[in-house]
């Protein structure tokens, strides 16, 4: 997430580090109930991975990014997964679509996903790969 996007919705919770969900990839989905076309999740796949960013989310944050998320919605599970950083494995909880993968994301959308990958310090080819993905021409 990008790290302005964060701290306006979650101030009181530091970034703690980045890593690889292994075993999982990036992808969209929700197009029907999303506000410029689909929201990113993730799935299981045993050939892929996603870099990720951590942050230490305190428990008022935590409430406050569920009800950003759709929590009351219900558009998203949270689960707890196990993430790669350099310093050790360690559990995180992650929000994913509850709805069928497909659909394209907005330029605008993907674009902002890249920048955040891109500052968290994700490797130039996972970066390049975000820009080049299929999208919507929904931008600025």
């Amino acid at each position: 997430m990008d790290p302005a996007q964060m701290m306006e919705r979650a101030p009181l919770s530091p970034l703690a580090g980045t890593g690889w969900l292994e075993g999982w990839r990036l992808t969209f989905g929700g197009e029907d109930v999303g506000w410029e076309g689909a929201l990113a999740t993730i799935v299981e796949d045993p050939e892929s991975r996603v870099f990720v960013v951590l942050y230490d989310v305190s428990t008022f944050d935590e409430d406050r990014l569920d009800r950003w998320e759709g929590g009351e919605l219900f558009l998203h599970n949270k689960i707890r997964l196990r993430v790669q950083t350099m310093e050790g494995d360690v559990l995180a909880w992650f929000y994913v679509l509850d709805a069928y993968e497909g659909g394209l994301p907005s330029a605008r959308y993907l674009g902002m996903l890249a920048d955040a990958a891109e500052a968290a310090g994700a490797p130039a080819d996972y970066v390049a790969n975000l820009r080049t993905r299929p999208c919507i021409g929904i931008g600025p």
